[in-house]
């Protein structure tokens, strides 16, 4: 029994570890979730900020369209922690909390969103 015992927790503790390992080698960040359409017609886009950059990048919208865009920061980058839609004010975005930040699709054009030092990027586009 004793012998068990330990070998179910050696066990458990190789399972943790290689989780972590995996971690450490770079196993690719989880995909946003899909995008969901409240009540009101406000379409929430989840937005993962990985090392890579936003996942998805490109998000296509109708004219007048209201979205919701959620930013989740996974990655511990300097230039993950802010984003700034447009000319809006700056966010700052806590690791691994989901931020939402509310948006007005203009009649054409694209609206662009940017990490604090603008060089991770991503766009809305009206088509």
């Amino acid at each position: 029994m004793r012998y068990s015992l330990c070998a179910i927790t050696v066990a458990l503790a190789l399972a943790g570890c290689e989780k972590n390992a995996d971690k450490k080698r770079g196993a690719p960040p989880p995909p946003p979730a899909a995008p969901t359409v409240a009540t009101d017609g406000t379409r929430s886009i989840p937005i993962n900020v990985n090392d890579e950059g936003y996942d998805p990048a490109k998000i296509a919208a109708k004219p007048g369209e209201k979205l919701e865009l959620v930013f989740t920061r996974l990655s511990k980058s300097a230039c993950a922690e802010q984003v700034k839609v447009n000319d809006g004010p700056v966010t700052e975005l806590p690791l691994e909390v989901p931020v939402k930040i509310a948006v007005t699709a203009p009649p054409s054009g694209e609206v662009r969103f940017a990490c604090g030092m603008d060089m991770m990027t991503g766009v809305i586009v009206v088509n």
